[in-house]
């Protein structure tokens, strides 16, 4: 009933917003990371988590960005505690410092939003020589998450409160390849086509949730993985869709705050609910 904004199963509806989802949440004594924190729902993402109290580290490419939106939460928000570090998911490279870096700060991790993505771009090829969209949008978050999980098992452990891996994936993935992941062609250039590799990406992201919670069930850890679809949402994560600029661009631009989501309506912070408990 998105269409009409009407409340669904969960009491909430497409208008809902993070702040009414995550209303009477004490977050407080619980740390976040959420990746690609400088803009679009990322950004809301690390706002509503700081205002609910937890501690939150935007895992961010661009430090400046990243610095500005800390000091603007800052100023809305006195007592938020936000870092921002450097994080490029494209690089394997700077994915090993980020988490190096964390790890060795000591600091506790309950809630990993792996949030950050591109969507839709011509072919390229990341540091890493490999497909852009699939080492940024999954890859680059799949080796976060495993050179993290040590420490979210030992926080969930020591803190008694289950841990949290959200992966931000999208309908998208129902329009991959028709053979799904082609792990052999990633970088087939010739064969590449940008709406179906964005698929493919977001495909990764459902499977490497769902293995990751039937790995962590079987371990007994205090952990659950969840992928979700936040929305159509007017960001500018489509600003490679159209290109060049064409009418459908301008059309689609119109039409978005009728049929899209604006970033306080994210929702990515739906299953935190249960995570101060």
């Amino acid at each position: 009933m998105w269409l009409f904004r009407r409340p669904g199963p969960s009491g909430f509806s497409k208008s809902a917003t993070a702040e009414q989802v995550t209303d009477g949440i004490d977050a407080s004594g619980l740390t976040a990371i959420v990746t690609g924190g400088s803009s679009g729902i990322g950004r809301e993402t690390a706002r509503v988590l700081a205002l609910r109290g937890a501690h939150v580290v935007m895992g961010v490419r661009n430090v400046t960005a990243g610095k500005q939106v800390q000091e603007a939460i800052i100023k809305e928000i006195p007592t938020a505690k936000v870092d921002a570090m450097e994080l490029d998911l494209s690089s394997m490279a700077s994915v090993r410092k980020f988490a190096s870096e964390f790890n060795s700060s000591g600091r506790s991790l309950n809630l990993l939003i792996n949030n950050a993505g591109i969507m839709m771009t011509p072919f390229l090829l990341s540091k890493d020589s490999i497909e852009l969209q699939f080492a940024t949008n999954h890859l680059g978050h799949f080796l976060l998450t495993h050179l993290l999980l040590d420490n979210m098992k030992k926080t969930a452990r020591k803190s008694k409160i289950e841990g949290r891996i959200v992966n931000v994936s999208s309908e998208a993935h129902r329009f991959a390849y028709p053979k799904g992941i082609r792990f052999d062609k990633t970088n087939d250039e010739k064969q590449y086509n940008k709406y179906q590799a964005y698929g493919q990406s977001k495909l990764a992201n459902i499977l490497h949730a769902n293995e990751l919670t039937r790995h962590l069930k079987e371990e007994g850890a205090e952990i659950t993985a969840n992928s979700l679809h936040p929305g159509v949402i007017s960001t500018n994560l489509f600003r490679h869709v159209f290109t060049p600029p064409s009418f459908a661009q301008g059309f689609v631009s119109k039409l978005s705050s009728l049929l899209m989501k604006n970033v306080q309506q994210v929702s990515n912070l739906a299953n935190l609910s249960r995570l101060s408990e």
